[in-house]
């Protein structure tokens, strides 16, 4: 099999990988309908309420994300995610006969996307952490990387698919179609075979278990550097439905398909940066570096598009630039972590990115509001940059800033010669050489 592909060898793998994909693209149908639904049926174009409910669903990542980590480290993930696929799903299939019935009221939402968010909050680690079970190490940056894959050619295809059945026949159905795509991951957690996986030794039951967590994250630099540039990108350049929502929809006048359109143009750039961190063999800090200044080039470049064809195609290399970057963060992430600490690192990762996303969306959609559209893409943009530019500053004054592996050590700066013989030295004396 390919290199690119390797992961699939492993049929555990396979099972997960075919029934999250279907899951994914309902996932991505119901993101557009809501938002859709909020912003038109529900308001009358407030950039604001489809922001606080982005927060809604993002926010309790940020507030029990750590205990998620712990119950990942302490539990088994397999368990965990049959229960929180299955209230995921619920969530859908009750918003969408809200709609049907035509009782659906801004409020509900707000609950329904809370929910969802506190179920993904203890859901998001155990996924994450589950993989490394599902292929063991040595395939983890792969596995990884094809995730990421699986997930964009769902956004690829799940916003297209939702702004023609919504202009079809209404947000109400989409939902209800979202539910049912829980069934497929049900079905290949279900079949997955517990005696093949990998699964590493449960965590102590320690009295403070996200104290050590966050311990553990302060010790190590390379981590420390991850978090804070999630934090700041997901609060300011990755609340994408905030702002295609309004750059659509208000600066542009245009529908619901092309609403969607958006999403599947901008998952072209990010399937093929997720395709292309597939065939690398681990995470590199320039890869890390250069996602986000990429990132930040084009969506500055979006907000001063002159029409709706052009602003589509800078979505493109945003998504390239935006999967190199959390995928060389996730990936080392799922590399260095010692394994009783990888769920609480995971969940920081995930608390931090999405919490940083909850509460920037109010932000970016009020900023859309009262300044315009253009005014929220270029505030995205700048930050990003701003940000890039500041962790390259840090990285080349810090010559000892690595990426750590349990595979092997990966340098952010070439070593000097005199290093590199002392390592050597080193590893010789260790070996018994």
């Amino acid at each position: 099999m390919s290199a690119m592909f390797r992961a699939l060898e492993n049929r555990n793998y396979r099972l997960w990988a075919s029934g999250a994909m279907v899951s994914n693209i309902g996932t991505w149908m119901q993101r557009v309908a809501q938002d859709w639904l909020v912003l038109t049926v529900l308001t009358d174009h407030s950039g604001t309420a489809v922001g606080i409910t982005t927060g809604l669903q993002f926010l309790p990542m940020l507030l029990l994300g750590p205990y998620g980590g712990v119950l990942a480290d302490r539990y088994r993930k397999l368990r965990i995610l049959r229960w929180t696929q299955s209230a995921m799903g619920l969530c859908g299939l009750l918003v969408g006969l809200l709609v049907l019935t035509g009782s659906a009221q801004l409020w509900q939402l707000y609950v329904a996307a809370l929910c969802l968010g506190v179920a993904s909050a203890i859901d998001g680690p155990a996924r994450q952490a589950f993989v490394s079970e599902l292929v063991g190490q040595e395939h983890v940056a792969n596995a990884v990387a094809l995730n990421s894959a699986s997930f964009n050619t769902a956004r690829l295809t799940g916003p297209a698919i939702a702004g023609v059945l919504i202009a079809w026949i209404g947000t109400g159905p989409v939902f209800l179609l979202n539910a049912a795509s829980f069934a497929a991951v049900l079905v290949s957690l279900w079949r997955i075979q517990p005696s093949a996986l990998f699964p590493s030794a449960p965590a102590g039951n320690g009295k403070h278990p996200v104290v050590e967590g966050l311990g553990y994250v302060s010790r190590r630099p390379d981590l420390v550097l991850i978090l804070v540039m999630v934090g700041i990108l997901g609060a300011f350049g990755m609340n994408f439905p905030v702002t295609n929502a309004l750059m659509s929809t208000t600066e542009f006048g245009m529908g619901p398909g092309e609403f969607g359109l958006l999403g599947s143009i901008m998952a072209v750039g990010t399937l093929a940066g997720a395709l292309m961190a597939a065939r690398r063999s681990g995470p590199r800090m320039r890869f890390l570096l250069l996602g986000a200044i990429t990132m930040g080039v084009f969506t500055l470049m979006g907000s001063i598009s002159p029409s709706f064809w052009l602003y589509a195609a800078s979505l493109i290399p945003v998504g390239i630039g935006s999967m190199t970057f959390l995928n060389s963060c996730n990936t080392s992430i799922q590399l260095s972590a010692e394994p009783q600490f990888r769920g609480r690192v995971l969940a920081l990762y995930m608390a931090v990115m999405q919490g940083g996303t909850a509460v920037g969306a109010p932000l970016m959609g009020w900023i859309g509001t009262e300044f315009g559209p253009r005014w929220s893409v270029a505030v995205a943009g700048t930050v990003v940059l701003l940000t890039a530019f500041c962790a390259v500053i840090v990285v080349s004054r810090k010559n000892d800033l690595t990426f750590r592996s349990q595979l092997r050590t990966v340098f952010v700066r070439k070593p000097s010669r005199d290093q590199r013989s002392q390592d050597a030295e080193t590893a010789n004396q260790a070996d018994g050489i």
